[in-house]
């Protein structure tokens, strides 16, 4: 797909909805700002309605940064199994749930994430913790249409497998992990890797500023929205991962070693525009 087929000019008579329902499961009491660079992002990257759910203190955060956002508060400092009923309820109407950033590594927040993972038939971009949780319990991929978006250390626990600096070993073992799993992988780096187990894509964009955080939640944010214009999930990976990245550039360019993650939300319009 080129980039005009994933954002094809607009029909006048188009509404909400046609341009995909993101819905955010990320936070937690010490991690309040993932939700914010999740949604941002993916509302920046054109998707129509954006719901943000999570623990409270990092749902009240997020209704306070921008009126743009829809939050649910769930009762305590982190994810827990009985959240997850009203998760999935809640999923219902939406394209895609993006889940992961921020959500902490309690026992009882995995067994939460495993549980949503395995009763979702939606497609799913499953990042940071959300590996983590799905590292315990692999099975749990099969079937579904999810992205996965670690750095080398996620891949790692993912995997069990460490990759070296060179792209051909990186290349390898993403394919062929991405076909055991069943699922489309994106390997964070200087050059990002990605893999469906059959094709493989690099990205080349970024700066050596974005090693801050945040970096990925943005990205997760625009693969959200990208995903729930019902893009093929290797094309919305690659398209996500080249936003991300030249906006991290041309933020990087205005910020130098000031720059924070939230500087390129202003950035990734500038990059769909062009």
């Amino acid at each position: 797909m080129s980039p005009k087929e994933i954002y094809p000019k607009r029909n006048v008579w188009t509404h909400k909805g046609e341009h995909g329902y993101v819905l955010i499961l990320a936070g937690s009491k010490r991690y309040s700002g993932s939700p914010v660079f999740n949604a941002v992002s993916a509302m920046r990257a054109g998707a129509d309605l954006i719901t943000c759910v999570g623990p409270e203190r990092a749902m009240d955060i997020a209704a306070g940064f921008f009126p743009d956002m829809i939050c649910h508060p769930l009762v305590g400092d982190f994810l827990k199994p009985k959240h997850v009923p009203f998760v999935l309820n809640l999923f219902g109407k939406f394209d895609v749930l993006v889940l992961g950033c921020g959500l902490g590594r309690a026992p009882q927040t995995f067994k939460a994430i495993q549980e949503i993972i395995s009763k979702l038939e939606k497609p799913m971009v499953i990042d940071a913790d959300g590996i983590r949780a799905v590292a315990e319990k692999k099975e749990i991929l099969r079937g579904k249409t999810a992205v996965l978006t670690p750095h080398i250390i996620e891949f790692e626990i993912l995997t069990g497998e460490k990759v070296k600096p060179e792209v051909k070993d990186r290349a390898e073992k993403v394919k062929k992990w991405a076909g055991i799993l069943g699922c489309t992988i994106l390997l964070k780096g200087h050059i990002d890797v990605i893999s469906d187990g059959k094709r493989i894509v690099l990205n080349k964009t970024g700066s050596p500023f974005m090693t801050k955080g945040g970096f990925g939640d943005t990205l997760s944010g625009v693969l959200g929205a990208i995903l729930a214009r019902r893009v093929p999930p290797i094309v919305a990976a690659k398209a996500a991962a080249f936003i991300n990245g030249k906006a991290g550039e041309m933020a990087s360019k205005k910020y130098g070693e000031g720059m924070m993650a939230s500087d390129i939300f202003e950035f990734i319009p500038r990059v769909i525009k062009k």
